[in-house]
């Protein structure tokens, strides 16, 4: 078989190719050389923007130019000579380079290389994205080495590219200084409209002596809700869900990420607490032919909801926040809700584990600053709150399972609390009138801590807030 033929019945090869092909990396020199010669001429003014704009040498991709950017930042930082075209040379000179940068005569050609220093920012923008052009050829051809690897795990190899190329991303992400008088005049009108009812500072929540304290979900913020298990984490959090997404006077679209439960049984969970019927009847078939309307009324109703489940196991943090911009992009989803953290992974290798919850709960916060909304995370507690005071103590920060820094990351940490051995072997107490659990705000970064008292009816799986007057206090 000759080469052409081989190369049409095996397109791969030649697409490979493309990568080993012995080209020039992308780069340009006069901007680069422009860089360096505003820096030479105002030194006071330039070195410090291109700090800023540009980070370290290594944008540049000329060997001379990443050299004089470091000694021009080092000069500029010591305070002890003025920068001109003598110490600049003296300094070279002492450290046995002036020659291999060309010599004074370069120096002399380069600090007049350009006549103004105007469009400096502009010269920054195209180094700094031909920087990251080359960073990415350099992610992308090692990924296709590591992809011929016959030992690799897939999904491994897949969450570290996804890393990799994350990290090209928002290696020269900025983000600009603010003025304050700038901000003044949008953070004023933005209070004058939360007074005056035009904007709500977060979405509300179901429970109104919740909203008193939190303000409901405002966003940038992490919220994390921890409980031991079967105390009704995920059954508060798809509350919220629904709640935000067909009962609150905004219908928003929401995303429900599942590392524990598939779509069904998430689906199931919201249509059963939608129609106010036991999931429980349709397995021991106790359901009645009575409750079918209310069935498919909340069939009907869901229907209208923008309600996203991804029921993805191990999800890494690289994974979220690709689904989450997606989401975000094309649904503009307005809160987040992960169920729950600690099955959550980095996706790439950690000595412990600690550190690898901690990795992803700053992910998480990062993630609520950049898309700009709430993220609800369910967290777990350690069992040592479950062995203070003979198992009756409340819950504190120190009983995050594997805590590390979500504690430090959280916006709002929430503990969902109640005795579940006082009501899981007792069959006097009657279930359809609820069953007491305290809603703990145990830190709220931008409000106020306090208790929050719940009632949690299992048989339709919902919490409501608690009624402070008893059936001896209505009217008759």
């Amino acid at each position: 078989m000759s080469e052409k033929e081989n190369s049409k019945q095996y397109p791969e090869k030649k697409r490979a190719s493309i990568i080993a092909e012995d080209r020039p990396r992308p780069h340009n020199f006069e901007a680069e050389r422009a860089i360096i010669s505003a820096m030479m001429r105002e030194p006071d003014a330039c070195i410090d923007m291109a700090v800023e704009n540009l980070g370290d040498k290594n944008v540049f991709f000329s060997h001379v130019h990443r050299e004089l950017f470091e000694l021009l930042v080092k000069l500029k930082n010591s305070d002890k000579l003025d920068i001109d075209l003598i110490t600049i040379a003296h300094r070279l000179a002492t450290e046995n380079k002036l020659e291999d940068i060309g010599g004074e005569v370069f120096l002399a050609e380069l600090y007049d290389a350009i006549p103004t220093t105007a469009s400096f920012e502009s010269w920054c923008e195209i180094v700094r994205e031909l920087s990251q052009l080359r960073d990415m050829i350099d992610a992308c051809t090692e990924s296709v080495q590591k992809c011929y690897d016959p030992d690799a795990d897939i999904k491994t190899l897949i969450d570290g590219i996804e890393k990799d190329i994350f990290k090209v991303r928002h290696s020269h992400t900025k983000e600009d200084i603010v003025v304050l008088r700038k901000q003044l005049g949008l953070t004023f009108q933005n209070l004058m409209d939360i007074l005056d009812n035009k904007v709500e500072p977060g979405i509300p929540t179901p429970f109104p002596d919740l909203n008193k304290l939190i303000y409901g979900f405002k966003p940038g913020e992490m919220f994390v809700l921890a409980a031991r298990p079967s105390i009704g984490k995920t059954t508060l959090a798809l509350n919220f869900i629904r709640h935000i997404a067909l009962k609150g006077d905004h219908h928003h679209p929401v995303a429900f990420f599942s590392l524990e439960m598939t779509a069904e049984q998430i689906t199931r969970r919201l249509l059963c607490t939608e129609a106010n019927v036991q999931e429980q009847s349709f397995f021991d078939h106790t359901f009645k032919p009575s409750e079918m309307n209310k069935l498919t009324q909340a069939v009907a109703e869901l229907q209208k909801a923008n309600i996203f489940i991804d029921p993805t196991a191990g999800l890494t943090i690289s994974e979220l926040r690709s689904k989450a911009r997606r989401l975000k992009a094309q649904h503009d989803i307005k809160i987040i809700a992960i169920d729950y953290l600690q099955l959550m992974k980095a996706g790439w290798k950690i000595d412990s584990r600690q550190q690898e919850v901690a990795e992803i709960s700053s992910g998480i916060k990062q993630l609520a600053k950049e898309l700009n909304i709430p993220i609800l995370v369910l967290a777990q507690l350690n069992r040592e709150v479950e062995k203070s005071t003979s198992g009756k103590g409340l819950p504190k920060l120190s009983h995050l399972r594997e805590s590390g820094t979500i504690e430090q990351d959280a916006d709002i940490v929430a503990f969902l609390h109640r005795d579940r051995d006082e009501t899981k072997d007792r069959q006097d107490i009657d279930m359809t009138k609820g069953v007491e659990t305290l809603f703990i705000i145990e830190k709220n970064r931008n409000g106020q801590t306090g208790k929050v008292n719940l009632l949690f009816f299992p048989e339709r799986m919902e919490f409501v807030n608690q009624s402070r007057f008893g059936e001896d206090d209505r009217p008759k």
